[in-house]
C-alpha cells in the first residue's frame, strides 16, 4: 500500500510540472514560438505546438498512469534534450543568469532521473496500468 501511495504521489508531482507547462505553452502559443525562435530552433512554430502538446498529453498520461513506463522514458529523453537546448551555455557574460541556467540544466537532468526511476517502478496499482491495460502494464 505504501508503495502504491508513493508512486501515486510521484505521478502527481510530475504531472504538476508538465500539465501546467504544456497548457501555458499552448495558451500563449505566440510567446512560446518567440521563445523557440530566440533559441534559434528551426521550425519554431512546429516546435512550440509539438512541445506544448507533448508536455500536456504526456503529463496527463503520467497523472492517470497509462503507458507509464513508455511515457516516463519519453519524458526522460525530453528533459535531457530540453535542458541542453534551453539551458546549456546560456547566460553569456551575466554570471547570475549563467548560474541560473546551469541550475535549471541540472534540475532537468535530475527530473530525467526521476522519470527513469518511474519507468523502472511502473505506475503502481492505483493507475490505469495497474488495472492491466496497455503496454507496460503492471505485473502483479
Amino acid at each position: 500500500m505504501a508503495r502504491n501511495a508513493l508512486l501515486l504521489v510521484s505521478r502527481l508531482l510530475f504531472a504538476a510540472l508538465f500539465v501546467p507547462s504544456g497548457f501555458q505553452a499552448l495558451s500563449n502559443i505566440a510567446g512560446t514560438i518567440n521563445y523557440f525562435t530566440g533559441l534559434g530552433l528551426p521550425l519554431p512554430t512546429l516546435a512550440a505546438w509539438g512541445t506544448g502538446l507533448f508536455e500536456l498529453i504526456s503529463g496527463l498520461l503520467i497523472l492517470i498512469g497509462f503507458q507509464t513506463r513508455v511515457v516516463a522514458l519519453l519524458l526522460a529523453a525530453f528533459c535531457i534534450a530540453a535542458s541542453f537546448i534551453g539551458h546549456y551555455g546560456q547566460g553569456g557574460d551575466d554570471a547570475t543568469l549563467a548560474f541560473l541556467h546551469q541550475q535549471m540544466l541540472m534540475k532537468d537532468i535530475a527530473i530525467a532521473g526521476g522519470f527513469v526511476a518511474l519507468a523502472m517502478a511502473g505506475a503502481g496499482a492505483w493507475s490505469v496500468d495497474g488495472r492491466g491495460f496497455g503496454i507496460g502494464a503492471e505485473v502483479t
